[in-house]
């Protein structure tokens, strides 16, 4: 196994990667940008926002769709940006958060309370249609989603409460609520996360400096590995076979660190991702 820094982009806080169409796609929230790195050939491309940016995923007609302090967003290769609603126009502490897209097409996304009042933010889903419904709450710190490869089951973070959540999932909504796995060994927070071939859950750590894979079969914690930055905020396998893992990092308030802020990317794991979606709007 190798772990090295990849590109050349340094963020103040990356978050939110997913592996489309031979690139790397990530948002640095307090720059307000989107960023897009090509491993094969180095290139990466950015978009300014406006407005700090939660998460970023592709839409399947071209182009992406954003959630940031004011709902969500078309974003086109150009940079137009497409306002498309904000469901808590009136929570000025809150900002969307992490988000990915569902087999099915629909984008979820929930927000977070910047001053961490306990229960102030909600998981919503954007339809294809363009409507917006809130499907989970109440919640603090809407974090890492992934749905298992069958499609049937979705993962969630909540990270006050240390544990992942999962759900049954049907054609947007979310049944049969059950705790799989507790992180409340770690000392750090569960932040960004992902799922393996093998239906396993890599969590990265906010504050731990590692990334973490758990059954949700069993609870177990697997594996662990250790990364040179504090701030490992989310992680997601790309490459050609989906068997690298990159993991986003952020700059930790006093701790200064060589690498704070870097795309790192760890190779040799001995397991493969899972195809992202991308919104069918």
């Amino acid at each position: 196994m190798t772990i090295e820094t990849v590109g050349n982009y340094r963020a103040i806080w990356g978050e939110g990667p997913l592996w489309w169409k031979d690139s790397l796609l990530y948002v640095d929230i307090e720059s307000h940008r989107v960023v897009r790195f090509n491993p094969a050939t180095g290139e990466e491309q950015t978009w300014d926002v406006g407005e700090r940016v939660g998460t970023v995923v592709p839409r399947e007609a071209g182009g992406f769709v954003i959630a940031g302090d004011h709902g969500f967003h078309f974003l086109s290769e150009d940079g137009h940006l497409t306002s498309l609603g904000d469901p808590e126009p009136d929570k000025g502490d809150n900002r969307f958060n992490d988000g990915k897209c569902s087999p099915d097409g629909r984008f979820f996304a929930g927000t977070i309370s910047l001053v961490k009042k306990t229960g102030d933010a909600r998981l919503y889903r954007l339809d294809p249609d363009l409507t917006i419904h809130e499907v989970f709450g109440p919640v603090t710190n809407s974090n890492g989603i992934v749905w298992s490869a069958d499609g049937r089951t979705v993962y969630y973070i909540d990270t006050p409460r240390k544990e992942v959540l999962a759900f049954d999932y049907e054609a947007g909504h979310l049944t049969n609520l059950r705790s799989v796995v507790s992180t409340a060994h770690h000392g750090s927070s569960p932040d960004g996360m992902t799922i393996d071939a093998d239906g396993n859950l890599w969590i990265a750590f906010c504050h731990g400096a590692c990334v973490a894979c758990f059954s949700p079969e069993s609870g177990e914690e697997l594996r662990k590995v250790d990364l040179p930055c504090l701030e490992t905020t989310a992680c997601a396998f790309g490459g050609p076979d989906l068997a690298d893992l990159y993991v986003t990092t952020g700059v930790h308030k006093s701790v200064e660190e060589a690498d704070a802020g870097r795309l790192f990317g760890i190779r040799g794991l001995g397991v493969k991702g899972v195809a992202a979606n991308g919104f069918a709007g």
